[in-house]
């Protein structure tokens, strides 16, 4: 049989019933001090020791407030009362009410439910670019442990490290990646974000963005070539199933047939999530390169935002404030004759008259006066202009003004679209190469053309697959296209920049510049069409 607890029947989220009652603030502070003592390995606190622990701006006057609270806690629970007998001294001390108290197990789930619940809420999140390297690490690691088959049985401590390492590495970094994209869209829509605060911080935001998505074009396609030639031929899975064995090892005996299979479904669960993550399939796109197109689309967004404050503190006209402003006003009017004022005076919907004064109006006036309050229906009539009538305009047209000579300003923008063409031309024509070279004979490149090689490599490591060994990806625009080749000689490039030196795996590449058509090009050594 089945014990009956004790005290009134419970439904399953009753430790959570103190969270909407009047003294709720209470309530968790009493729950914080359990939950402070359990950290200091003590199960059983007396109601004394709970006030003692309460801040002091915070703490009743009376014991008995706190033992009321310790009491309802009981009810819903949250706590667990038994008698306190460890004090009792005479026989009247059995007659009076004692009780030490604990968590329950439902209390310390609804605690720690809270505690997510309120980091979660507080988390802004961060792009990890540190992540990424790490991941590079420990996929370079699994790699190494995975070569040890050629010499027999890998380590499984290693394996099951390594991969534990890689996989709690990646799942704070898409944690906090999508809670950054989240807490940034807040910031885009300046939901809760004063503006003086964004428009201290959009030049670091903006900054961190750009170095964010450098890295994970640079370092996003490494992972991706990593973890395909992790799953080459397998190695990847003997390596998970070394890992699912370890953590079944210490299942519970009525578990161990199924401990072991339940964790290699775990773990190609993970392997799977991670290589969606920076691997694109057919019909997918990987969540890297949706991250770096929503980060690269953040950056405009920021920018209008910024634009459209500059124009409200400039004072140019806001539509919705002004809208605003007026609905406010109607609202606050006393009655409706003040409305349809405020109306008539807001948008002006009077029908048109067009009127004629002159010297022969004004005399007539001065001989006749009428009085403002003279309602129009009953007011002489205003004589109106026949040739208004006609054309609708009553003064005679003049000369036309001349129209601005802006060829000088027309001459100046040209001068700069065709530097900037010329310096893009170059730019590509500094990149093109004459058939198949490696990364390490490009030498050294202006900024222009670093950028736009950057952007040619990121392109042509998005589209890697698993088991490629070569690839071809175009331009955004159609100017340039890249051939890459993975060479195995383990050979590094090193192309230096006034900004640094860009570092990483050697490959054989052709980019082409498909702006010079006409003109013949050659594959390279090793033999090809010319086109």
């Amino acid at each position: 049989m089945t014990p009956t607890p004790s005290g009134p029947a419970r439904a399953g989220y009753t430790p959570f019933a103190h969270l909407t009652v009047p003294n709720a603030a209470l309530y968790r502070r009493v729950m914080g001090a359990f939950l402070a003592a359990k950290e200091r390995f003590a199960v059983h606190l007396r109601p004394e020791d709970v006030v003692a622990a309460l801040p002091p701006e915070h703490r009743p006057a009376e014991v008995d407030t706190v033992v009321k609270a310790l009491d309802s806690l009981v009810d819903w629970g949250n706590l667990r009362a038994d008698p306190d007998t460890s004090r009792v001294t005479a026989v009247e001390d059995f007659y009076r009410k004692r009780f030490i108290y604990q968590l329950t197990q439902a209390g310390e789930a609804a605690e720690q439910a809270l505690s997510a619940y309120d980091e979660a809420l507080g988390q802004s999140g961060a792009l990890q670019a540190v992540a990424l390297h790490d991941i590079v690490t420990q996929l370079r690691a699994l790699l190494v442990i995975a070569a040890e088959q050629e010499e027999g049985e890998p380590d499984p401590a290693k394996a099951h490290l390594a991969l534990s390492a890689l996989t709690s590495r990646f799942e704070a970094l898409a944690e906090n990646a999508r809670a950054f994209m989240g807490s940034l869209q807040r910031t885009i829509d300046l939901h809760g974000v004063e503006v003086d605060v964004f428009l201290a911080y959009k030049d670091r935001l903006i900054q961190y963005l750009e170095r964010f998505i450098q890295d994970l074009i640079t370092l996003g396609g490494r992972i991706a070539l990593l973890i395909g030639e992790l799953e080459e031929q397998g190695r990847v899975g003997v390596l998970l199933r070394l890992a699912a064995a370890r953590e079944a090892a210490d299942a519970a005996p009525d578990e161990a047939e199924i401990a072991e299979a339940r964790a290699y479904e775990r773990w190609v669960g993970r392997w799977a999530g991670l290589a969606a993550w920076f691997v694109s399939a057919e019909g997918r796109e990987s969540q890297a390169r949706l991250l770096r197109g929503r980060a690269l689309g953040a950056i405009p967004q920021l920018l209008a935002v910024v634009r459209q404050l500059n124009e409200r503190r400039a004072g140019r006209s806001d539509r919705s404030a002004d809208f605003r402003t007026l609905a406010r006003w109607f609202a606050e009017a006393p009655d409706d004759a003040a409305r349809h004022r405020l109306w008539r005076a807001a948008f002006g919907l009077y029908p048109a008259r067009h009127l004629t004064v002159d010297a022969d109006t004004l005399d007539r006036r001065a001989t006749h006066p009428v009085a403002a309050s003279t309602p129009w229906a009953e007011a002489e009539p205003l004589r109106i202009s026949p040739q208004l009538r006609r054309t609708g305009s009553y003064e005679r047209r003049g000369r036309t003004r001349r129209v601005q000579d802006r060829s000088e300003q027309r001459r100046h923008l040209a001068e700069i679209a065709a530097q900037q063409a010329q310096e893009i031309t170059a730019a590509r024509a500094r990149l093109a190469t004459d058939g198949t070279t490696r990364l390490s004979a490009l030498g050294d490149l202006d900024p222009l053309a670093f950028g736009l090689f950057l952007q040619l490599l990121g392109d042509a490591l998005a589209t890697w697959r698993p088991g490629m060994t070569a690839t071809v990806a175009t331009s955004n625009d159609g100017t340039m296209e890249i051939r890459l080749t993975v060479l195995t000689d383990g050979t590094r490039a090193r192309i230096r920049t006034p900004g640094g030196t860009f570092r990483g795996p050697d490959h054989l590449v052709e980019i082409t510049d498909l702006t010079r058509t006409g003109q013949a090009r050659t594959a390279g050594p090793s033999g090809g069409e010319e086109s």
